[in-house]
């Protein structure tokens, strides 16, 4: 089977930074979009940033210029480089894999789709 595993989440300052990393694992063949979702307590699901297995990238208005996304596919991981953070984005982030091509030893090639990742947390104090 397949993970996607966050790491990276803290504790910062108001205008800090952080990186945050999505690490799958598992005989992965391909991955295709993948894309980082942040919920903050009260609040519904937003979409932060996301970039496609050819590295297009899309970013919410709220973190232009601030949040970078970028992949390694050789190393099955994905960043978000986070800059100027500010109290408005502590939230749980998520990553997930809209599609995931892995190696199956008794079925073959399989996919797995809208696959999510466990959450880390963020917490921007001013």
């Amino acid at each position: 089977q397949v993970q996607l595993v966050e790491s990276g989440g803290g504790l910062v300052q108001s205008g800090g930074s952080l990186r945050l990393s999505c690490a799958a694992s598992g005989s992965i063949l391909s991955i295709n979009t993948i894309t980082w979702y942040r919920q903050a307590l009260g609040k519904q699901r937003e979409l932060v940033a996301a970039i496609t297995s050819g590295g297009n990238t899309n970013y919410a208005d709220s973190v232009k210029g601030r949040f970078t996304i970028s992949r390694d596919n050789a190393k099955k991981t994905a960043y978000l480089q986070m800059n100027s953070l500010n109290p408005e984005d502590t939230a749980v982030y998520y990553c997930t894999a809209d599609e995931i091509l892995f190696r199956d030893q008794a079925s073959g090639v399989r996919g797995a789709y809208d696959y999510w990742g466990q959450g880390t947390q963020v917490t921007v104090s001013s």
